[in-house]
């Protein structure tokens, strides 16, 4: 069974409530990996999920844990969570340099994904921060070193720009609106399948042994809606996007 890693998509919400003289504070926990996980575990597609809070300590942090999976997905989680190993950032020891681990492991045959979103690629604010890592080596995106979204709140439909490749075949010419994206480039080497706004929207590229893509807009709200999630080309989309990392197609 094809087995896939999906790190961060979760985040915690502080919210003040100011009632006259008074206020109190609540705080939420919240996750969007349920659309991506349920189409491919309904492909047979074993999932784990890391959320965002868990990465620093528990992000796979050796060549043996990483080859326990078929393809790894980095979804709205910052470089800085990767590198930054608590004993790193606690107690000022060495600790394994996980963005370069995790490009040499793509090069030696490993499947890897960048989702977009408010911390990835460069992000919000540039805190996302992939920009000249080694991550950035191996993925079909040149990452601007600047704030990188691109806010659609009208809405902008993706558009097929490969309809040979195995990801995207039999979809149609245009497909649902999304409400914004990561805008990068693409490095000679790397295969455009989908556009949004003129700027790529999915890209793909072979990277040594490995594979790596990128797909420029959210994997679930908000920049990628429920009219989206719900299309049927959501879910053929994303399973065969797997299964083209893990060379299954």
């Amino acid at each position: 069974m094809t087995r896939v890693l999906v790190a961060g998509e979760s985040w915690v919400s502080q919210s003040t409530h100011y009632k006259g003289f008074d206020a109190f504070t609540t705080t939420t926990y919240h996750t969007g990996i349920d659309p991506l996980r349920d189409v491919l575990v309904a492909d047979g597609i074993e999932v784990d999920h890391l959320p965002a809070h868990d990465v620093p300590a528990l992000f796979p942090g050796t060549p043996e844990a990483l080859a326990a999976y078929d393809v790894i997905v980095l979804s709205d989680i910052g470089a800085n969570s990767i590198l930054l190993h608590p004993a790193t950032w606690l107690a000022s020891e060495k600790t394994v340099n996980r963005i370069d681990l995790l490009a040499d492991w793509v090069e030696q045959g490993g499947g890897l994904a960048m989702a977009g979103g408010y911390l990835s690629f460069q992000g919000f604010e540039a805190k996302a921060a992939f920009a000249g890592t080694a991550v950035e080596r191996v993925l079909p995106a040149r990452i601007s070193r600047y704030d990188d979204r691109v806010e659609t709140p009208q809405g902008v439909p993706g558009l097929l720009a490969d309809d040979a490749h195995p990801i995207v075949a039999g979809l149609p010419a245009q497909w649902p609106d999304l409400l914004g994206y990561n805008r990068f480039a693409l490095p000679e080497d790397a295969t455009l399948l989908a556009t949004v706004g003129g700027d790529p929207l999915l890209a793909v590229r072979q990277a040594g042994a490995g594979r790596t893509l990128a797909w420029a807009s959210d994997i679930a709200p908000h920049w990628c809606p429920d009219e989206f999630v719900s299309w049927d080309g959501y879910r053929t989309l994303f399973t065969r996007a797997v299964r083209w990392l893990a060379k299954e197609i």
